[in-house]
């Protein structure tokens, strides 16, 4: 499988198809996707303006991958001294890391409900998220409690965070056949970038 390098320059290629371009994007969301990759997704389609038909504006791929590069390079800074550490520790016999890998990733259920902030701008925050205690005591993004709203997946129930939409917990629940039909409904116009 290519790296997200590698997608990343194909993305940023004004001789390929903007259709293709578009393709490797969606690939570089795959390999990082600091919201999971639907939230992700959303994001960057938004806050690059990437229209249903990329041939409309290629310039919007590459506003949205060098986003997502820039947060990237956030996390790589804090995930190299990491991982030196860690080969030190495997070579002294520690099994278990101290600390943790970085995150890379806080998960928001509602893939059109997430921080508007820029992903670079949002990452250091991801970042000391992880150092913390699961579930926090206030969001990690917003750094103060905002109160929290309840979403049901289908699956799940969530609870999020009401002013940035990053989840602080959830519980599994019951299917709920009409819930998860929703919500699949409501990815595909994301997907599609009808919302």
């Amino acid at each position: 499988m290519s790296s997200f390098a590698t997608h990343r320059l194909r993305a940023l290629d004004p001789t390929r198809a903007p259709r293709r371009r578009f393709a490797a994007l969606r690939t570089c969301v795959t390999e990082f996707a600091p919201y999971g990759f639907r939230a992700t997704f959303d994001h960057l389609a938004r806050t690059a303006r990437i229209p249903a038909d990329p041939e409309r504006d290629p310039d919007a791929v590459v506003r949205a991958v060098e986003e997502l590069h820039a947060a990237r390079e956030i996390w790589l800074a804090a995930f190299r001294p990491w991982q030196e550490l860690r080969r030190a520790q495997k070579r002294a016999g520690v099994r278990a890391p101290r600390p943790t890998e970085p995150w890379r990733r806080l998960h928001c259920p509602d893939p059109g409900f997430h921080p508007d902030a820029p992903l670079p701008v949002v990452m250091p925050s991801i970042l000391r998220a992880g150092a913390g205690p699961w579930p926090p005591p206030v969001c990690p993004v917003c750094a103060r409690d905002r109160g929290t709203r309840e979403l049901r997946t289908g699956h799940r129930v969530y609870r999020l965070c009401a002013g940035c939409g990053v989840g602080l917990g959830g519980r599994d629940t019951g299917f709920e056949p009409a819930v998860a039909a929703a919500r699949e409904e409501r990815w595909k116009s994301i997907w599609l970038r009808r919302t």
